[in-house]
């Protein structure tokens, strides 16, 4: 099985893309819906034992645990210290039901994969990017961004030309839905013939 770790920068059209390639048969991890599903459920207890009061119901508060972390370190390491063993067991364990089904690839939507320095861990490394002023008036017209927001998301995350230079492949979201569309589906041809 090979896995394809898929990144890209806020704004850049990584969900769309994700949505391709489900849409080409091609199952995809998703690390944030992982951490939602953990968030409601098996990780609320510990992280409430952590930071008291970011849980309500049963389910973590996401805007107030970022509120308690986001500007501190050593809190934010805590929380990782929690949220990722449990990320990487609920991953393998989804490797392992899409083994067994016969899947020959899979892709690993991962925001920050080369800021975690994850990238050893995949077959082939895909980038989503698109051009510097589309991404800022993809992520301004979304309302509730600002300029200062963005701005600070982007100075956390590893430059697209760098992402670009350190991928296998790249899907530009510029050119329209059927050029991305035939990005992924020659990505998939690459890959099939990796396989062999």
């Amino acid at each position: 099985m090979l896995r394809v770790g898929l990144t890209g920068s806020i704004g850049m059209g990584k969900s769309t893309t994700t949505d391709m390639f489900r849409a080409e048969g091609i199952e995809v991890l998703d690390s944030d819906r992982l951490v939602h599903d953990l968030y409601k459920g098996p990780a609320a207890a510990e992280i409430d034992r952590a930071f008291p009061g970011v849980v309500t119901d049963g389910v973590v508060d996401r805007q107030r645990l970022a509120d308690r972390v986001l500007n501190d370190p050593v809190a934010l390491k805590r929380l990782e210290d929690i949220v990722h063993p449990m990320v990487w067991k609920a991953r393998d364990a989804l490797i392992e039901e899409r083994r067994k089904i016969g899947d020959r690839i899979i892709v690993f939507d991962i925001p920050l994969l080369f800021e975690t320095g994850a990238e050893n861990e995949f077959d082939a490394i895909v980038v989503v990017t698109a051009p510097e002023d589309v991404q800022k008036a993809r992520v301004l017209a979304r309302g509730r961004m600002t300029a200062e927001k963005f701005a600070s998301i982007l100075s956390k995350q590893t430059p697209d030309s760098e992402k670009r230079a350190r991928a296998d492949f790249v899907v530009h979201t510029d050119k329209g839905l059927d050029a991305a569309r035939e990005e992924v589906r020659n990505i998939i041809k690459a890959l099939e013939a990796r396989l062999g």
